[in-house]
């Protein structure tokens, strides 16, 4: 004897002859069997083909037997393009849907995307594909930048925490906040701007230093720096090695102290001093190795380096950093363009001057000439006579400005990015509350990070198809 389905009419009670009632997340409707056996791949097809409890209750996620109701937790705003596929066997996708939730949904169903009408298919191919193709670079970076935040921030949190059970745990955590946390507090409010005053009037004095009025002759008439500004500068080394030991001290770990780029710039701001302190120790010791007083000049030069510890106080300073870090390609691409340009216009300028114009003789002289050009700078120390020298200086300034414009907007803009998300980093660093403890892990949106990731991950599915012949689903990406 043959088998019959769950569905043969003999056996459909209560219900019109050959009717289906479905219900998706409150969106009710009765449907005739025929209709759905015409396709009878897809769900609701295979539904009505089942020949037990079990098996139509792995294709719905609920079934009513009094009422022989199919309860479906899907969409409901969608099921009608389900509904008008099955009656008129095409897909439509209206334009403000998402393509790539109707995507979904249709699988779901157990539709073929081939079922969208002409009318719309390429506008749903072309939206599904097209914005993950001309974003796929911006995705790629905001993904990045996303992921630095949201690791910044579980970093700050666990540092803090890393302070818990220690002795003096929550004093040496005020401590740490205040110094390496402008903002967080009057007391890192105040420290900061000391901070501020100290480099700024190391850096005033010495450039007021190098002013011959201010220079005081020695024994062997040679120029000297002034006591004033020596007593300024032992006091500033004094403030920066303090500064540099207390976050030392403070520091949550020890071992990665110095991996941290700012505090090496402090680190960098003193060594100076002391190197210098003991190459003069050891020139007065021993006057055969007084070619090292040279050194130590050299070494006196770098305290121009202490302006980079503003970095620490300026979200600015930090924005750029973090552009120059993320944007290496474009800069790479700015200094491409720049090679290429000099390289040509340096031989060419080389060819048509090196009669007539000494400054132009040779290859390096035109490098010079061609750099100070195409970056519209312009000394002067240099500058052609010939008439088709002038033409050729006059397409040299014309193509550096469209080569050092072009990459300067992507540059700029991810500044502008790198500089909303430091004071959202900020703001969230500052939000949170160590005064009683650990009590709870600081606010992320971890739904947004999430959204952001399953989106990346769409848009690099989404681009690996248009090389391949079939497209892969998001849920069989994920399995």
């Amino acid at each position: 004897m043959t088998r019959r389905s769950l569905w043969d009419v003999s056996e459909v009670a209560n219900v019109e002859d050959g009717d289906v009632r479905i219900n998706v997340g409150g969106f009710k409707r009765r449907l005739r069997s025929h209709t759905l056996l015409r396709f009878p791949e897809t769900r609701l097809g295979r539904l009505l083909l089942c020949h037990s409890r079990e098996a139509i209750l792995e294709l719905c996620d609920d079934y009513d037997d009094a009422q022989r109701e199919f309860y479906f937790d899907r969409n409901p705003e969608l099921f009608p393009y389900v509904l008008h596929f099955y009656r008129t066997g095409r897909l439509h996708v209206m334009a403000e849907l998402c393509v790539f939730s109707f995507s979904q949904e249709i699988e779901y169903w157990g539709i073929n995307e081939f079922f969208i009408d002409a009318c719309c298919s390429y506008s749903y191919h072309g939206r599904k594909v097209e914005p993950a193709q001309d974003k796929w670079e911006e995705e790629q970076s905001d993904q990045e930048s996303t992921s630095s935040s949201f690791d910044e921030i579980l970093a700050f949190y666990n540092d803090a925490a890393k302070f818990e059970g220690q002795r003096l745990g929550r004093i040496r955590r005020r401590l740490w906040l205040a110094l390496d946390n402008p903002g967080y507090s009057v007391l890192s409010r105040v420290f900061s701007i000391l901070s501020i005053l100290v480099v700024l009037g190391s850096i005033i004095t010495m450039c007021l230093n190098s002013l011959p009025d201010f220079q005081i002759p020695d024994g062997q008439g040679d120029p000297g720096e002034d006591p004033r500004f020596e007593i300024v500068e032992h006091f500033g080394i004094a403030w920066f090695t303090l500064e540099l030991l207390a976050r030392f001290a403070v520091a949550p770990d020890f071992l990665k102290f110095f991996k941290n780029a700012l505090n090496l710039i402090d680190l960098m701001s003193i060594v100076p001093f002391y190197v210098t302190l003991v190459v003069n120790l050891v020139v007065e010791s021993t006057p055969t190795l007084a070619n090292l007083g040279r050194v130590a000049q050299v070494l006196r030069l770098m305290r121009i380096f202490r302006i980079l510890k503003l970095a620490r106080h300026s979200t600015g300073l930090r924005s750029l950093g973090a552009t120059l870090k993320y944007s290496y390609k474009e800069v790479g691409l700015l200094l491409l363009y720049l090679s290429v340009g000099i390289s040509i216009f340096s031989v060419v300028a080389y060819t048509i001057e090196k009669e007539e114009n000494e400054g132009l003789a040779t290859i390096p002289a035109c490098w010079w000439w061609a750099t100070v050009s195409m970056t519209t700078v312009g000394y002067g120390d240099v500058v052609p006579g010939t008439m088709a020298g002038k033409l050729t200086a006059s397409a040299c300034i014309l193509a550096g400005i469209l080569v050092v414009v072009l990459p300067i907007t992507l540059i700029f803009n991810k500044f502008s990015h790198f500089y909303r998300r430091q004071k959202q980093l900020e703001s969230a660093m500052r939000s949170c509350d160590f005064g009683d403890g650990m009590k709870e892990v600081p606010s992320v949106n971890l739904r947004d990070y999430y959204a952001h990731k399953v989106k990346s991950l769409m848009a690099s599915l989404t681009n690996m198809s248009r090389s391949s012949p079939s497209e892969l689903s998001l849920n069989d990406s994920l399995q």
